[in-house]
């Protein structure tokens, strides 16, 4: 097993193990448990009963959370034409509109958090696929970060407000961050049930069995604490 220091081993002292708490308890312990220096996410990992290597049984899918993540976002636009004055109207940090913007990717620059394209542009922007699909920042019609230029203002505005992309994983698991620690426990709250929705809704219809074996919530290097996740999965905001 691996070792743990003191903050660590003080801080799962305060979970029970064989425990499986409620969504608001769990959320009051990962952040009372929540040990460092810095202002820590806070994460929902998640177990599935999902095959991922049958395409009828990926999930792939977008959320806006209501309280946002708690950071800037930094948005990139692959657009050109009408679509740059609407992509700079509505706050893109980059607007890619050029072959200069292409080989600085290609040169291994990433200083951003989200990519989104129009049409038009993708063509350019699929050249960066081994460079931006690695990293998750691959504009992508499924996740909604493939628009039309008349759609860019929404997109953007989502993104920065804490528009959160989450996918199914090799071992048919998910990922997904829902805000700080310094955060209320009702704004993680309302993070959560806002995700929770969103899972349900994106249940493929070739799900069988279980479709959520397990919910665990944990910040960064602090330890999870489990949730019943028939109650996790049927949240409504308070």
């Amino acid at each position: 097993m691996a070792k743990h220091g003191k903050k660590y081993n003080a801080a799962i002292a305060k979970i029970d193990q064989d425990a499986i708490y409620e969504p608001d308890k769990a959320l009051a312990l990962v952040k009372e448990t929540s040990f460092t220096k810095f202002n820590a996410t806070v994460e929902v990992h998640m177990r599935t009963g999902l095959d991922p290597r049958q395409a009828d049984q990926m999930i792939r899918d977008v959320v806006v959370l209501p309280n946002g993540l708690g950071k800037t976002v930094r948005v990139l636009v692959f657009c050109q034409g009408e679509g740059v004055a609407r992509a700079q109207s509505a706050g893109a940090d980059f607007i890619a509109d050029s072959d200069e913007w292409i080989q600085k990717i290609q040169g291994g620059w990433t200083d951003f958090d989200v990519a989104i394209a129009t049409p038009d542009m993708m063509g350019k922007a699929g050249r960066l696929g081994r460079i931006l699909g690695p990293r998750g920042l691959m504009p992508n019609p499924k996740a909604g970060t493939v628009v039309p230029a008349e759609d860019l203002p929404r997109v953007i505005k989502e993104a920065k407000a804490g528009r959160v992309e989450f996918r199914l994983d090799k071992m048919a698991n998910l990922h997904i961050p829902i805000g700080k620690v310094s955060f209320s426990a009702q704004e993680l709250f309302e993070n959560l049930s806002a995700l929770m929705d969103a899972i349900r809704k994106a249940r493929p219809t070739a799900a069988k069995g279980i479709f959520v074996k397990s919910v665990t919530l944990s910040t960064t290097m602090g330890p999870g604490v489990r949730v019943d996740p028939n109650t996790a999965l049927n949240l409504t905001a308070k």
